[in-house]
């Protein structure tokens, strides 16, 4: 197991956008399985490469329903509206308000390099609108209707 570190809030590479993946190379598959065991590590729901330091549009994300690891994610559609609060392994202690979408579908890689679709709702529809942005510079923070602390979302219940 090969833990990353976590990028926090304030590091510049978090605000950076993330350059595509032409190859899949050993690189690349190494990335993804680090990324899994951060995350799994850290009790995340999902992660970005940008929150390991590396500029690259590559996702992992398990909502409880098993892995799936996305290269070069791109939203294709998405309907409804949903507004929960998000956390996010780069900004801990703080948790944000959002409105995003019920359901999403994304286009992506797979690490075979296969390309195939995903449809979320629920959770993982707002899972991988959450990781996509970071693959933008884009922090949940800069969406939020309101922000926070963990004190005050345990009073919301």
């Amino acid at each position: 197991m090969a833990l990353r570190n976590i990028r926090k809030d304030g590091d510049e590479v978090l605000r950076k956008k993330s350059k595509e993946v032409d190859v899949i190379n050993e690189k690349i598959l190494t990335l993804l399985k680090d990324m899994a065991d951060t995350m799994y590590n850290s009790d995340g729901v999902g992660l970005a490469a940008p929150q390991v330091g590396i500029l690259r549009r590559v996702v992992v994300i398990d909502v409880g329903e098993g892995l799936i690891e996305l290269i070069n994610p791109v939203i294709t559609e998405q309907s409804g509206e949903q507004t929960e609060f998000e956390g996010c392994l780069s900004v801990p202690g703080i948790y944000g308000e959002l409105k995003r979408p019920a359901k999403v579908v994304v286009k992506a890689l797979k690490a075979k390099g296969e390309q195939f679709e995903t449809e979320g709702t629920g959770l993982l529809a707002i899972a991988l609108c959450h990781e996509i942005d970071h693959l933008d510079g884009i922090l949940f923070k800069d969406k939020a209707i309101r922000l926070v602390d963990k004190e005050e979302l345990e009073k919301k219940g």
